[in-house]
C-alpha cells in the first residue's frame, strides 16, 4: 500500500518513526518531509500531502498537537483527516467517516499508541450504509 506522511518540525521524531514501523510492514512510504527539526511552517506540509494523496491512498500528518496539520489538511477537498488519541478514534475515522489521512500530535500521543493507532486505521474499512449520506454531506460543504 502507497502511504503519503509528512509532519512538521515539532512531528519529525513521530514521523521518521512511523516511516520506518511501516516500510517494515512492507508499505511503499512517500516522505514528503520535513527531513530535521528546524522550524517549518506545518501548513506547507499539509498542503503538500493533500496534492499528493490519490484516491485508494493513505496518508499520515504530525505535528506537535495534530490539530493545526489537520485543519489544514482538511481544507483540501480530497482530503478527510481525522485527529486521532488512539486506536478507537483511528478505527471510528475510517468506519464512520471513510478517512483517508490520520493525524496525530506528538507531544501527545506516545509511539506505541500511535502504532496501534495507525495499523488500526489503515486495517479498517469504511463501513458505509448509513455514514455514507453523512460523509456525502462532508463533501458537499466544501
Amino acid at each position: 500500500m502507497k502511504i503519503h506522511i509528512a509532519s512538521d518540525h515539532a512531528g519529525f521524531c513521530l514521523k521518521e518513526t512511523l516511516k520506518h514501523f511501516l516500510i517494515e510492514r512492507g508499505h511503499q512510504i512517500n516522505d514528503l518531509g520535513t527531513h530535521s527539526k528546524d522550524s517549518v511552517d506545518y501548513p506547507d506540509y499539509a498542503h503538500a500531502l493533500a496534492k499528493a494523496l490519490n484516491d485508494g491512498e493513505f496518508g499520515v500528518l504530525i505535528c506537535g498537537s495534530g490539530i493545526g496539520i489537520s485543519i489544514a489538511a482538511n481544507r483540501h477537498e480530497n482530503v478527510r483527516c481525522a485527529l486521532a488519541h488512539d486506536s478507537l478514534s483511528a478505527r471510528l475515522a475510517r468506519m464512520h467517516n471513510n478517512a483517508n489521512v490520520i493525524a496525530f500530535g506528538e507531544r501527545l500521543i506516545g509511539t506505541d499508541v500511535a502504532k496501534d493507532a495507525l495499523l488500526a486505521f489503515l486495517e479498517t474499512k469504511f463501513e458505509g450504509g448509513r455514514h455514507e449520506g453523512r460523509v456525502e454531506k462532508i463533501n458537499k460543504g466544501r
